[in-house]
């Protein structure tokens, strides 16, 4: 079968597909035996080392879990702040007015440009100079403030790029029927962008729940990534724990993106499916609220 995007391959393309196939398994089998056998010649691949993770209930209840629980807390507060306020920056740089755009423009390539660990920085040294937040929940406020400042401004983008995306002939035809700016933006714009945006929008999140170690490292929050100094000290297994932890965070974004994918496929086949009607009370007329040629 042949497509504008794709051609199928041919007999000696399928046995060019094969060879690179095994050379990249070959490959990657090799590397894999590599690193297993310095991990072993060192050490990290005795039983004592990876045994309390699956013999010692105590290093999940008192460190991976909490840790875990407190990355999820500080990723979710970030992503439902972070997505609401995107979502309006973006839509500020659509925004008809010109000093709207400048402002949230410059709002939004500042706190772009800025690394986030300054930003947590800063949301620390505010914290303790200008309000009495107890410092044992101010690792979390800062990074949270970082986190949303940072990523708001990055999804606003994927706002912008996703609605820009749309056809011109989305806008004219809203205007055709008397819609104004706001009720094309939310009645049929963003909807039909949400299923462009979405793939970006959940790499997005992923990166906020990564970046909450930042916050471990250098603000002491006590997140997933800053329990492998406690468990490491311990039992003086740093490789093991590391790997763990890694898993961990794999598992966690596999299942976001997993539910994402699903959304996404509940969005298209509701899209295609559904006629989305706007009520006729909506529409500003001008003329006692009839619809525009009623």
């Amino acid at each position: 079968m042949t497509s504008v995007l794709y051609d199928t391959p041919g007999p000696k393309a399928k046995v060019r597909n094969w060879i690179y196939t095994v050379i990249f398994l070959v490959v990657a089998v090799a590397a894999l035996w590599y690193v297993l056998s310095i991990l072993s010649d060192n050490g990290q691949l005795d039983a004592d080392k990876w045994s309390p993770f699956f013999t010692d209930g105590q290093v999940w209840t008192t460190f991976l879990l909490p840790g875990l629980g407190e990355t999820l807390q500080a990723g979710a507060i970030a992503m439902v702040i972070a997505l609401p306020m995107g979502a309006l920056l973006g839509i500020g740089r659509l925004s008809d007015h010109a000093w709207v755009r400048a402002a949230v423009g410059t709002w939004v390539e500042f706190f772009r440009a800025v690394p986030v660990l300054m930003l947590m920085l800063f949301g620390s040294a505010f914290y303790v100079k200008y309000t009495g937040i107890d410092s044992a929940i101010r690792p979390l406020y800062a990074v949270i403030t970082g986190l949303v400042l940072y990523n708001s401004a990055v999804i606003a983008e994927i706002v912008r790029a996703g609605v820009q995306s749309l056809p011109n002939g989305q806008t004219d035809a809203a205007k055709a029927i008397g819609m104004r700016k706001g009720q094309a933006m939310t009645y049929v714009l963003l909807p039909q962008a949400v299923t462009a945006m979405l793939p970006a929008l959940v790499s997005q999140l992923v990166v906020i729940l990564k970046d909450t170690a930042i916050g471990g490292a250098v603000l002491g929050l006590a997140e997933l990534m800053s329990t492998y100094r406690q468990i490491s000290a311990n039992f003086s297994n740093t490789i093991p724990t590391l790997l763990i932890i890694a898993v961990i965070y794999v598992a966690v974004n596999f299942a976001l993106t997993t539910f994402a994918s699903w959304l996404e496929g509940r969005l298209r086949k509701s899209t295609k499916t559904t006629d989305a009607m706007v009520p006729i009370t909506q529409f500003d007329a001008g003329d006692g609220g009839t619809a525009p040629g009623a």
